[in-house]
């Protein structure tokens, strides 16, 4: 799965992928980026 990294600017692979949920139900996934191991945070279901 990948997500966009804030630091890299770029869609990097997720690392220890983490599913969540947020307050309003939608489901979202947590990690950290594979590169510069920054928090990346995607909202939807994970693949």
């Amino acid at each position: 799965m990948e997500a966009y990294c804030l630091k890299c600017r770029a869609s990097r692979e997720v690392k220890d992928p983490e599913e969540v949920t947020l307050k309003n139900g939608r489901p979202a996934t947590r990690g950290k980026c594979t590169v510069c191991d920054a928090s990346v945070f995607r909202i939807g279901k994970s693949a």
